[in-house]
């Protein structure tokens, strides 16, 4: 039997419809949404590319020793910044919250390793193509939430509701959502339920949508994998959720673990859920500190903790020969890319907002930014900081997703003689003789570039590539002259600062790779603002009906990367590898996607962690 993705997979799996955003290039994934319901969230790369030999590193660990009865799992949440707190799939925003509610997840639904769903879960999805409906079914009987009260089919149509609600604060409210009939409706507040979404009977739910395409098999389409609790929620104003005690302090789960003690920004203390449906968790209590990134390769040296909800590539040298720890390692669904602000979000266009382009944005210039992407030798940068764990991206398509990701597109090579051509046709020339261009009209020209900080590389990197960008004569300073701390750079990115011209940081995909939720028309977290017609048509196509045929699905996503890469809005700079360093008083370990290991699941050899 193939089982869920399990312990750190919980950023990227925030649910097939959300996308996640991650934090700096030396991070794994985190999220952020855009997911279509994997977690569309901010976070904290074509083998074709990299010179460097990517180390060879198991997927599964499994140490000798007789396990002991219950125990405390050390856990590091890897960031600079504290975490926001914000516990509850429908309203968190970052990869750090997504790893702190996964050891609590209110998940209903199961995938395997092609992250497609299943029938294991709590729930069971029943798709019926020809009439755009879908119906979920609660399929076990004795369901319960950790204050014991029983899940009900109530709290899977709530946080469709809460989504949808006219208050509603949260950033999941997307085109997606409005493929369900009467969202838009109920919205706006013209209608006092969601139309579309029907309880059939006790276990039941039905849902009609616009359309149903090859997405829903992944969580897309609309479509929500969590239940909330409503009996814990329902007299809480949906505008009030995001402050309120029930996400801040005391959330009730569905998951392994429930939250026992909270230090904001800094720690969460997790006891076994004794009314988890697949069992009481076999370890007693898991502990979660955040632990800077420049830190926590010392902190496992010394065995501070077991395991991290990610680990700096760039510090990989420090932890590959460590005798008390092992190294696991996967193709992470993600991709760092650097974007550029060709428009505004509206906020009162459409139904929920739309992205709407400006002509005459500094940056929308196509053969400007094609010029910035052919100028960065970003092979070089993974040879010399990613230890061959980072590799050139060639597409906006991870190559975890085997079936879509097109291994013969070359993407942006290093050229910077193409770059000078490229900025000579466009007019950038250097007019006074100084070594940097001119704009078109012969006047100062700077781009301004927002950087996310993170680990003691992330300078090196960046000035790197502003040398680079100096080689072909374009003048690129950093925005607030540094890097920016993780929570206000995507701050800035979101509100489309006027002092952002371009932008470096990476994407969390979630398990489906649906494009739509982060670069539609209406998907907030399409940060570049682009939109076209033709664009919005080749969206439409991977997720139509006819794409449910995998070769026509496979051709859209092909048509739909070349014109990515021809507009060069969004230049994808590197593929990752994510590494998990375990360890080894952790008895048995697996990361593969297709048999994860479970969080109930885990156990220990010893009372702490080997030193």
């Amino acid at each position: 039997m193939k089982k869920k993705k399990g312990l750190m997979l919980s950023s990227v799996f925030a649910t097939a419809l959300v996308l996640a955003a991650c934090g700096g290039d030396d991070e794994t994934t985190t999220e952020k949404p855009a997911e279509n319901t994997d977690g569309t969230t901010e976070e904290n790369t074509n083998d074709g590319g990299s010179t460097a030999e990517s180390p060879t590193l198991p997927s599964e660990v499994t140490n000798d020793g007789e396990a002991i009865e219950g125990g405390t799992l050390n856990f590091a949440l890897v960031t600079d910044s504290p975490f926001q707190g914000v516990l509850s799939w429908e309203l968190y925003e970052d990869g750090y919250d997504a790893d702190i509610l996964g050891f609590m997840t209110n998940e209903i639904f199961e995938t395997d390793g092609d992250f497609l769903v299943t029938d294991e879960g709590i729930a069971k999805l029943d798709v019926d193509a020809d009439n755009n409906k879908v119906t979920i079914t609660i399929q076990h009987d004795d369901v319960k939430w950790s204050d014991g009260q029983p899940l009900t089919v109530e709290d899977i149509i709530y946080a469709y509701e809460i989504i949808g609600h006219p208050d509603y604060t949260g950033i999941r409210y997307d085109a997606d959502f409005e493929n369900i009939i009467g969202a838009a409706e109920y919205k706006a507040g013209t209608a006092d339920t969601i139309s579309g979404i029907k309880k059939i009977d006790d276990k039941t739910v039905e849902i009609s949508m616009t359309k149903v395409s090859p997405a829903i098999y992944s969580l897309g389409d609309g479509l929500w994998a969590y239940a909330v609790p409503k009996h814990q929620l329902k007299d809480i104003p949906v505008k009030d959720l995001i402050s309120s005690e029930a996400v801040r302090k005391s959330p009730v789960t569905l998951g392994p673990f429930k939250l026992d003690k909270l230090v904001d920004g800094e720690s969460v203390q997790y006891a076994a859920n004794e009314h988890y449906w697949k069992g009481k968790p076999k370890l007693d209590k898991i502990v979660l500190q955040v632990v800077p990134s420049s830190s926590i390769g010392e902190a496992l040296r010394t065995g501070k903790y077991d395991m991290a909800s990610s680990f700096p590539t760039n510090q990989y040298d420090g932890v590959k020969d460590l005798e008390n720890l092992t190294i696991l390692a996967r193709p992470e669904l993600a991709y760092s890319y650097l974007g550029f602000k060709l428009g505004k979000w509206d906020a009162a266009a459409g139904t929920a907002g739309l992205n709407i382009t400006d002509e005459n944005a500094k940056m929308n210039d196509v053969k400007l930014r094609q010029a910035v992407a052919y100028a960065m030798d970003i092979e070089q940068v993974t040879e010399r900081f990613y230890q061959g764990l980072r590799s050139r991206a060639t597409s906006l398509i991870p190559p975890a997703f085997a079936s879509f990701h097109d291994n013969t597109l070359e993407g942006f090579n290093y050229d910077p003689e193409k770059a000078k051509a490229l900025l000579d046709e466009a007019g950038y020339k250097d007019v006074d003789g100084d070594g940097i261009r001119e704009d078109k009209n012969g006047e100062k020209f700077e781009i301004r570039m927002a950087g996310m900080s993170g680990s003691d590389t992330d300078e090196a990197i960046v000035e790197y590539y502003r040398q680079n960008w100096k080689d072909v004569g374009l003048d690129v300073q950093l925005t607030t002259g540094r890097l920016i701390e993780f929570n206000s750079f995507y701050d800035k990115v979101q509100a489309d600062d006027p002092e952002i011209d371009m932008f470096m940081a990476a994407w969390g995909t979630g398990t489906n790779p649906s494009p739509m939720g982060l670069y539609g028309e209406a998907s907030s977290f399409n940060y570049s603002r682009f939109v076209t017609p033709e664009l919005q048509t080749l969206l439409a196509d991977i997720d139509s009906k006819e794409a449910v045929d995998a070769d026509y699905r496979a051709d859209a996503f092909r048509k739909w990367e070349e014109y990515m890469f021809e507009q060069a809005t969004t230049i994808p700079t590197y593929f990752r590898t994510e590494i998990v360093p375990v360890n080894k008083r952790v008895k048995n370990y697996n990361v593969d996607y297709s048999n994860a290991t479970q969080y109930h699941e885990i156990e220990l050899v010893a009372d702490s962690p080997i030193k």
